[in-house]
């Protein structure tokens, strides 16, 4: 083809007048001159070589005639003296030529049909596409443009200077003259317009954009927007000043958008940051040793290049283009490669980032509409998908979320943290919901919106050890809805849940203590701001791991609703015990602990209803109704904060109170309540309080003068108690402490000194444990001798207070029971297990308890010398099931669980037999509430057993049935409950069985005379259908 034969030519034109494909770009052969007049010889003698082979040849006719038409329409192609210009000139024609060879080819050229027989054949090549040696050769001219035609005509401070390039680019420098100012912009106009010619064809033009385009914007600008005026030119026209008239310009300007809106949008900011202060962060060059750094950029160039880079940063994805090319640009390499990792730890650099963005530019209209087109940006370099820039953009994008929330706290709430708290706060209580037609189980919130909300709460809450207020402030109203979800994640297996606990434990240890607080007895439901999920939404497992937010279907029955809500609740309150649990060194728990037994004494102080016992456990539907009913809204609080309480102590009794100021306020709590009730405050309660305050004054903690001046808030308290309690003994040892606090511990009574002394044998009682492992193991048993550190303030557990506990105590004060244990008697196993079967069966409810404990803790570690008397120890937990206190029959039930466990055979028939009647040779039948822990113990005993259970099932189940069937109306409704859960473990396989706990149920249901039963029975059978599912159906068809 002609046209073919023509582009080979104007490449063969190009290597004859370069001198060689790589002289220019390798800096050798004639081009390497170092001297001015070899290098225009050279330059001269190209010119020359050319036009005598276009003389001669007359193959390259074809090119002759385009290179005519192209002069022809070239008024900078005019001969002229200028070597260096005459030299660009003449490339710049043959540029011309070969693009519109290109062109021609590429519009003749007709792509054959794909063959079906070479499906994975490569697509044969266009044929305007240029060779690798011809690609080079392009490459070297248009390089020999730039260097010759575009920058010797740039301004001082516009661009790269010619002497911090190259060796050649410094010798080009002091050859090139530029002229007139008029003269020397028109030259640039002519190589501008040739080169955005050129960088219209797609192949030209990346070759073109990829290495000068620095050097094209730099040009672009200077003709756009350069300064038109110096001193003493005020008269004379613009066409004579600047050499282009004012259409001339106004295309350049027009040039340059389109150029810019055009090119990979990180590729400009780069080169356009460089291009306003390459000055600032360029070298001095190695071989210009002697010279200045670069001269700053011109103040019109700066304001240009600001403004073009805010206009950059507010397109669609134009926060994105900045990060990469600020990235790019400071050295980091290309983003995500391997100097990637070296600048996301450069946390400088991505600092430097964040200030930029975060920073309102002048050029915009104002700080609210810059935020709201770019923050939506912002947060979505939050969830970035792709793994090898997700760092960098990240800790970009959370420290930019930072700035702005202390630098533009309402906008950053506005535009920042709502948005990206928006799904959680979207179907919360009060929310107005705009439902139309949905149908139960819809997705309201999907699993992408609501994982990316999580992470990104995540991100940037636990960046920064000091976060702004605003922060902490806009997360309040979502902290409902994502314990809601914490706690729905604990129920499955999903990435979000250590997520969103951390968010919750940074945000109560970051809030305010008072405001945290609140938060917490708002998560606890007992006021404050905290608002959970809609009434009409629920969290679904989603596909992804993650959740969903979905319709609620609606329960048709009121009882199963009410038995939802109340196990809802129940299991975020365990939640919410275990996450305060989480943080042992902080106060927070002690507080808020603090805070529920002040609120109990406000209670007793208003002379409130006296609080009947109500079975939160195991207990009816009938009871659970009644706390859950609003008209006993007070009614239910005291019972949560009871509740509370008693979680309190069981899951972090041990790291409950963390210093001596909540020591403190734990006693005053207590003595304010004893002396508020009129000393209906048990004695034991008492003496435990006064002697946590005997143990500080006693020498074991070492006391500063704060914790004096704390001390001295008891002083009226005790006061109070040594005058209006009853016994004596209190009496006493209240006026003693007082004096012991007033003196600063110089004055110390005998009782003070026997109150320590019996608390702190109180607390060995928890240590015997060790003991007994480390005499077993034959290692020392002794304790050391000589103070240690400052010892941590165990809270003991809170006894019962009430004179209707359930059922009196096995023993009475001061006593053991006959026929069992004495101090003196032989006790099988080592001396620190005697003291601990002796501890358990103290009058004082403290040490009792902590021994049961140890006890049981010695059996789940498989201690030998307990499991020798493991018979022994049967008997101990079981007759410690009958004391009124609940922390010591459920300590005695939790080690029965652990016998169980390791003696099925000998634990599980003893306790059916108990369950079923009074033990064998009792002179009387034990209580109802006794036997209702027995059978609590049972059901601890199954859920330890695992699988094994199968092979007592039908014991169990006949058990349950017969106590369904017993004369107490309390028990009958404990079995009922009891069997439900057992279906539940047994996973609803059932066997032959299955006959006689229906018949049972419906006659249940039809015939017993207690609401209460039948309520529970009923119960029993929602659970069945439930766990069988269609089946159940399915088989109860043919009888009907």
């Amino acid at each position: 083809m002609a046209e073919m034969r023509t582009l080979r030519r104007a490449t063969e034109a190009l290597e004859l007048l370069l001198g060689g494909a790589g002289a220019a770009g390798a800096a050798s052969g004639p081009l390497q001159a170092t001297q001015s007049a070899a290098l225009l010889e050279s330059l001269d003698s190209r010119v020359a070589a050319l036009e005598e082979k276009f003389r001669r040849d007359p193959r390259w006719g074809e090119l002759q005639r385009l290179r005519a038409e192209a002069c022809e329409e070239a008024w900078w192609a005019a001969p002229c003296p200028d070597t260096p210009w005459t030299f660009t000139a003449q490339v710049l024609l043959l540029l011309l030529c070969l693009k519109r060879c290109m062109v021609l080819l590429a519009a003749g050229y007709c792509p054959p049909p794909p063959d079906s027989r070479a499906a994975e054949a490569a697509p044969p090549l266009s044929p305007d596409a240029l060779s690798i040696s011809q690609e080079k050769t392009v490459r070297v001219a248009l390089q020999l443009v730039a260097t010759l035609g575009l920058c010797p005509y740039l301004l001082p401070g516009v661009g790269l200077p010619l002497r911090h390039r190259t060796e050649f680019s410094a010798l080009v420098q002091h050859v090139v003259s530029p002229g007139s100012t008029s003269g020397a912009m028109r030259r640039l106009y002519a190589t501008c317009t040739v080169l955005l010619e050129m960088a219209q064809h797609p192949s030209l033009g990346s070759l073109l954009l990829t290495r000068h385009l620095g050097d094209l914007l730099a040009g672009l600008c200077q003709l756009a927007f350069g300064p038109t005026k110096r001193k003493g030119d005020q008269a004379e026209p613009q066409e004579e000043r600047t050499g282009l008239t004012e259409e001339e310009r106004a295309h350049c300007r027009e040039a340059l958008r389109d150029l810019l809106d055009r090119v990979y949008q990180p590729l400009v900011v780069r080169e356009l940051l460089i291009l306003q202060g390459g000055s600032r962060q360029a070298s001095c060059s190695s071989g210009c040793e002697g010279e200045r750094c670069l001269a700053p950029a011109p103040a019109w160039l700066r304001r240009l290049c600001g403004q073009l880079l805010s206009e950059r940063l507010i397109r669609p994805g134009g926060v994105e283009a900045v990060v990469r090319g600020i990235l790019e640009g400071a050295g980091a390499g290309a983003v995500g490669g391997s100097d990637a990792e070296a600048a996301a730890a450069d946390w400088r650099k991505c600092d430097s980032v964040a200030r930029i963005l975060s920073s309102c530019p002048q050029q915009s209209l104002s700080l609210e509409d810059y935020c709201r087109q770019v923050c939506p940006q912002i947060l979505q370099l939050l969830l970035l998908p792709d793994q090898l820039v997700a760092r960098q953009f990240q800790r970009v994008a959370v420290t930019t979320v930072l700035t702005m929330a202390r630098e533009h706290p309402q906008q950053a709430e506005k535009y920042l943290l709502g948005p990206m708290l928006e799904p959680l706060l979207r179907c919360l209580e009060g929310t107005e919901l705009t439902l139309g037609d949905l149908p139960a189980g819809a997705v309201l919130v999907k699993e992408e919106e609501l994982t990316g909300c999580v992470e990104s709460v995540y991100k940037v809450s636990l960046a920064d050890p000091e976060p702004p207020a605003v922060l902490l402030a806009s997360l309040q109203p979502a902290l409902g809805a994502l314990f809601s979800l914490c706690c729905f994640t604990k129920q499955n297996v999903s990435f979000l849940r250590a997520p969103c606990q951390e968010i919750l434990q940074w945000f109560l240890e970051k809030y305010e203590r008072e405001a945290a607080l609140s938060a917490v007895a708002g998560l606890a439901r007992l006021g404050g701001a905290a608002r959970f999920l809609h009434p009409l939404c629920q969290f679904l497992v989603a596909s992804g791991g993650g959740a969903v937010v979905a319709l609620k279907e609606a329960v048709g029955d009121e009882e199963e609703a009410l038995y939802q809500k109340v196990s809802s609740e129940q299991w975020q309150l365990e939640q919410l015990v275990d996450l305060l649990a989480l943080s042992p060194g902080s106060s927070l728990a002690g507080d808020f602990f603090l805070r529920c037994l002040k609120e109990l004494t406000d209670v007793a102080g208003q002379g409130g209803p006296k609080m009947e016992s109500v079975w939160l456990s195991g207990g009816s539907a009938v009871s659970l109704e009644q706390c859950c009913n609003p008209s006993l809204e007070p009614r239910e609080r005291e019972l949560r904060v009871l509740q509370l309480v008693a979680m309190l102590c069981e899951s972090i009794s041990d790291a409950l109170l963390t210093d001596i100021l909540q020591v403190v306020e734990f006693v005053a709590v207590t003595l304010q309540r004893a002396c508020v009730s009129g000393g209906l405050v048990e004695a034991q309660t008492l003496s435990m309080a006064m002697g946590l305050v005997a143990v500080i004054l006693g020498g074991d903690v070492q006391l500063k003068s704060a914790d004096f001046a704390a001390l001295k808030r008891l002083v009226p308290l005790l006061e109070e108690v040594s005058r209006v309690h009853p016994e004596p003994v209190i009496q006493e040892l209240a006026a003693d402490l007082r004096v012991s606090i007033c003196t600063h511990g110089a004055f110390s009574p005998e009782s003070v000194c026997s109150a320590a002394q019996s608390t702190l044998g109180k607390r060995e009682a928890g240590e015997t444990a060790h003991k007994a492992a480390a005499a077993a193991n034959g290692g020392p048993a002794e304790r050391p001798q000589g103070k240690g550190p400052e010892p941590t303030v165990t809270l003991p557990p809170m006894p019962a207070e009430s004179s209707a506990a359930v059922g009196p105590a096995p023993v009475a004060p001061g006593r053991l029971p006959a026929g069992k244990l004495a101090a003196g008697s032989s006790l099988p196993g080592s001396q620190a297990l005697q003291e601990l079967l002796l501890s358990a069966y103290d009058p004082d409810i403290p040490s009792r308890a902590a021994a049961l404990r140890s006890l049981s803790r010695l059996v789940e570690q498989r201690d030998p010398e307990a499991l020798k008397i493991r018979d022994r120890l049967l008997e101990v937990f079981v007759e410690s099931l009958g004391h009124g206190d609940s922390f010591i029959y459920l300590s005695a039930v939790q080690g029965i669980a652990l016998l169980s466990d390791a003696f099925p055979e000998e634990v599980l028939p003893p306790l059916l037999a108990r369950y079923e009647s009074s033990p064998p040779g009792a002179q009387e039948a034990w209580p109802v509430e006794t036997r209702m822990k027995v059978g609590e113990a049972l059901l601890r005993s199954t859920r330890a057993l695992g699988d094994l259970v199968f092979s007592y099932r039908d014991r169990l189940i006949h058990v349950f049935l017969r106590g369904a069937r017993d004369p107490e109306a309390a028990l009958r409704a404990s079995s009922l409950s009891n069997l439900g859960e057992l279906c539940q473990i047994l996973r609803f396989q059932l066997g032959s069985v299955i006959h006689e706990v229906t018949s049972c149920l419906a006659a249940t249901v039809k015939s017993d005379q207690e609401a209460e039963v039948r309520r529970a029975a009923v119960h029993v059978v929602v659970l069945l259908l439930r766990g069988l599912s269609e089946s159940a159906t399915e088989s109860r068809q043919p009888a009907s």
